[in-house]
């Protein structure tokens, strides 16, 4: 169970106030979720645990964009077990998804 709440804190830490800046961050988050999301669940489809493994990597940056500091190390510790060809960790992680993805469809 995901325990914490998306923010866009670090966003407008990084934006400094300026709107646009903000708004060019949120539109990438937006743009690159999704299509990551797909390319996670074709790799996971094909039980690709390299790609899987560098998907979940490609992500991590964004749920920590996101304030996710729990769900960062889950994100992390998945990321290792996939090295390991090893799927633990995949139910959170997806759950994980799911709060971005509708997170994203609110901002």
């Amino acid at each position: 169970m995901i325990s914490e709440q998306p923010n866009l804190n670090y966003i407008e830490q990084l934006a400094g106030g300026d709107e646009a800046v903000k708004q060019l961050l949120v539109d990438v988050l937006k743009n690159e979720f999704p299509e990551e999301k797909i390319a996670y669940y074709e790799s996971l489809a094909q039980k690709d645990f390299k790609q899987l493994a560098a998907n979940v990597h490609r992500m991590k940056p964004k749920i920590s964009i996101l304030g996710f500091e729990k769900s960062y190390k889950l994100a992390n510790d998945y990321e290792h077990n996939l090295k390991n060809n090893n799927l633990e960790g995949a139910e959170g992680f997806e759950e994980l998804l799911q709060v971005i993805s509708s997170y994203l469809k609110t901002i």
